[in-house]
């Protein structure tokens, strides 16, 4: 039996590759996601291990939880502090760390790097062993600043040019006074690092006389596990915690294993998709094999194999593909691997340096998945075959499934189906994150259901088509009796693309909807015309608020400050306004009372004042982070959106209270509303600062657009795997069809039915069954997509479903179109068959 199962591997090599391709591709990309991400995730965790080369042990300040009306706080690593890290009898010596966000500008006044990656901080002294210089002096004083050789290299920027950068809003033009080099992570992947003489630096920062850390490096022979040791007996117990620098490291590369995690699970669920895909059509494959192999079949049964024998030899069978298709993809994904680092290289996104890892892990899921994934789909038809009697194979009396059974399967399907519907209409009534184990449930229940019934629906919305392709004459009304004669393979075929679509235009609605309802929101809650923030969202100076008031032609400006306080023993976040103005720069409904806020008056959003059970005219106690309380009374209770909410008070009132304020946007309002003269007087009001970012409601609009049509386009990407799948398994069906049906297609030649009307009658066929596909997964997404969306506007008021006719019609295109490609290759092998060697056949 395993000389018989080899025989027909190689017997029927040709019918069998649309079926190794399939699964290739599908461990492709599993195995190209694990080497990717292994790839990336080495590299990171040794470059940043290379950056705690010269830290032994480091001294953080140990955060101070809330305690009744008192606010925690972080104790400060004061200059004492540090002296007495580097007295300690182990320590050779020890640096005091000042880091924070620092926005450079190139030379054409564009951010360098990306928001979080445009880090600063302080060069130690004349000669910082942790940043070895390359080329001019350490920094001096408030008009000198050292940059990485890495941003100096991209930017074209040397020693003695002046630069443009901005900390927390104004721009600052300081003098290159040297290039280091330096294995920061960040750095390594295309971000900069900026650093200033330490006094600057802590002004900067606003950490005058303070330090965020301190880095301690141990005498020779000193071990890191002692040094500690010393430190924690000479150090405050309670108010700073220590770590060596290997745990620091070992610390570093969990976080960034933990990271990369998120993105090889999403890669590897898209690569689970394609795969299961993949399963139709290996199991329409064998299916097919297995109907055309059934006299050899019911000859092996007659001369004594058993049926487990029978079964054995199939799913040899598919071993063997298995095996070819995990050894082929495996080999194809390290070279995605590869390229997709070579991509990321090419677009602008540094990776750090390191070898390609292909770890045995790796091999091991690459060989499995593909070995595994072949032999599950190919034991139903296995076992299909091992049941049919020799005598009635002898006779073909198989071929057509029972009554008994049709009926067992339609039922199966509707019970499916309806209690997948049924689930999901339920996990729409539950809201929030409740309902999202049920909605799951419900959306695998619907597809599993549909699948079972797909036969039976194949028979009535192909029939729909039947007036279309009369138009085709003969050829149109044998692709409609081809598509239907026989519904399991048709069901399967169709079911391939059915995923792929499905998930696509629920993803697709879900994100239409989304976009609308967060653009709505953003343009109803804002009056202003316009919105001033970081680029990366880190807070602003207070002085930007004053220079735009200042400029010309602005009318109102207020901006929003966060602050924390101890409120009926528990941690709230006052948001501090300009009193006078914010109700002339919001739209927000209220609820109860006035929107008024002034010297004690606030108003607060409905989910607060209901959780403290207050109303318009409750008065209450807030402790500020200074230690000191205030009565405040509640002017108004306001309706709250994902864009403003908690508690309002007028800046005067929390200003005192607070030693480094700090804004996070600034709302403006213009006398000429907004326009492109009126936002680049604005943008040169602030030094046009690259960092900053000012943006109208068109802006805004546009940012949520660009947010969702990127993430939109990396779905489609990785869900075209899947649709690549599918048009395979149409490829497959269609060639393989054109094989059985060899000598009715040599009787249609033989009586007048030219290689033209052939052709057509399988294109024909294809479309019907693709668009038959298509229909069926536009439908589930778009019925998946409003169940989602019930499903978050509990949350998001604004929230509306948006049906997006346009791409839908893309999508029904996308289906036709893969149904013609598919047929290029069976149709044109159908057309150039002999007549009478087609009709002669078996």
């Amino acid at each position: 039996m395993f000389r018989t199962a080899l025989r027909n591997v190689l017997a029927h090599k040709a019918r069998l590759l649309m079926t190794v391709l399939a699964v290739m591709l599908g461990v492709a990309f599993v195995s190209g996601t694990l080497v990717f991400t292994n790839t990336i995730s080495d590299a990171y965790q040794k470059s940043s291990a290379k950056g705690f080369d010269q830290v032994d042990v480091a001294v953080d300040p140990e955060y101070q939880e809330d305690d009744g009306d008192t606010l925690g706080k972080t104790p400060e690593l004061t200059q004492a502090l540090l002296d007495r890290s580097a007295r300690v009898p182990g320590a050779e010596s020890a640096i005091g760390v000042v880091t924070g966000f620092t926005a450079l500008a190139d030379k054409d006044g564009k951010l360098v790097g990306t928001g979080f990656q445009s880090q600063g901080g302080n060069y130690w002294g004349t000669d910082d062993p942790r940043y070895p210089l390359v080329e001019g002096h350490a920094p001096k004083g408030r008009g000198e600043v050292v940059i990485d050789a890495k941003t100096a290299e991209r930017t074209g920027y040397r020693v003695g040019d002046t630069l443009r950068l901005s900390v927390d809003g104004p721009v600052l033009t300081p003098r290159i006074a040297g290039v280091f080099t330096t294995d920061d992570g960040n750095v390594a992947a295309g971000g900069s690092l900026a650093l200033f003489d330490t006094a600057t630096a802590q002004r900067l920062f606003g950490k005058t006389g303070t330090y965020d850390q301190i880095a301690v490096k141990a005498k020779p022979g000193v071990t890191q596990s002692a040094l500690k040791a010393q430190l924690d007996k000479a150090l405050s117990a309670g108010l700073v915690e220590t770590t060596t620098g290997k745990q620091l490291a070992d610390d570093q590369a969990e976080m960034i294993a933990s990271s990369m995690s998120g993105l090889k699970q999403g890669l590897l669920v898209f690569a689970g998709i394609a795969l299961f895909v993949g399963t139709f059509i290996i199991a329409n494959t064998f299916t097919m094999l297995v109907a055309q192999r059934t006299k050899e079949l019911a000859l092996l049964r007659a001369v004594g194999a058993s049926r487990r024998q029978v079964t054995r030899s199939v799913l040899i069978e598919a071993f063997v593909v298995g095996v070819v298709a995990a050894v082929t993809g495996l080999v194809a994904g390290i070279g995605i691997g590869a390229g997709l680092r070579s991509l990321m290289g090419s677009l602008g996104e540094t990776v750090p340096d390191g070898p390609l890892v292909v770890t045995p892990g790796t091999i091991a899921a690459a060989l499995a998945v593909g070995v595994l994934v072949t032999m599950l789909a190919a034991w139903l038809p296995g076992r299909r075959a091992a049941k049919i009697p020799p005598v009635a194979a002898m006779s073909s009396v198989h071929a057509q499934a029972t009554v008994k059974s049709l009926v067992l399967r339609n039922t199966i399907g509707a019970l499916f189906a309806g209690a997948g519907v049924a689930v999901v209409l339920a996990a729409t009534s539950m809201g929030g994150s409740d309902g999202q184990a049920p909605m799951g449930l419900g959306a695998c229940l619907l597809i599993i259901g549909v699948f079972v019934l797909t036969p039976l629906l194949s028979r009535p919305l192909i029939a729909a088509a039947a007036p279309v392709l009369r138009v085709f004459g003969v050829s149109g009304k044998l692709a409609r009796q081809n598509s239907v004669r026989n519904p399991r393979r048709t069901a399967a075929t169709a079911s391939a693309l059915m995923i792929g679509l499905t998930l696509i235009t629920g993803m697709t609605v879900m994100a239409g909807s989304l976009q609308k309802a967060i653009d709505k929101m953003a343009s109803d809650a804002i009056r202003a015309d316009y919105v001033v923030s970081m680029a990366n969202r880190t807070p602003l100076s207070p002085d930007v608020d004053e220079k735009l008031r200042a400029t010309e032609g602005v009318t109102a400006t207020s901006p929003l400050r966060n602050a924390p306080a101890r409120i009926d023993g528990e941690t709230e976040f006052l948001t501090g306004v300009t009193g006078a103005t914010i109700g002339d720069l919001t739209e927000l409904p209220v609820a109860d009372g006035r929107f008024e806020v002034g010297g004690d008056r606030v108003v607060v959003d409905e989910d607060t004042a209901k959780a403290h059970g207050w109303k318009a005219g409750s008065v209450f106690s807030a402790s500020f982070e200074d230690g000191e309380k205030e009565r405040l009374t509640v002017a108004g209770v306001y309706r709250p959106n994902e864009m403003m909410r908690g508690i309002m008070l007028d800046l005067p009132t929390l200003a005192p209270h607070q030693s480094d304020p700090a804004d996070m946007q600034v709302m403006v309002q213009t006398a000429d509303g907004a326009s492109p003269a009126t936002k680049d007087r604005l943008e040169k009001a602030l030094g046009s600062n690259p960092a900053v970012r000012v943006q109208d409601k068109q802006d805004i609009s546009n940012e949520i657009a660009q947010m969702f049509t990127m993430m939109l386009n990396m779905l489609y990407g990785l869900l075209a795997m899947a649709v690549i799948v599918a048009v395979l398994g149409v490829i497959n069906t269609l060639a393989m069809s054109v094989f059985e049906r060899s000598q009715e297609i040599g009787m249609l030649r033989a009586i007048g039915l030219d290689r033209t009307g052939i052709k057509r009658m399988v294109r024909l066929e294809s479309l019907v069954i693709s668009l038959f596909g298509g229909v069926l997964g536009i439908g589930l997404g778009v019925f998946f997509g409003w169940a989602a969306g019930e499903l978050m506007a509990d949350s998001l008021a604004t929230y509306e479903l948006v049906l997006p006719w346009a791409r839908i019609a893309v999508f029904l295109l996308l289906a036709a179109t893969v149904g013609i490609l598919a047929a290029l290759w069976p149709a044109r092998r159908a057309a150039r068959l002999n007549m009478l060697a087609a009709i002669k056949s078996e």
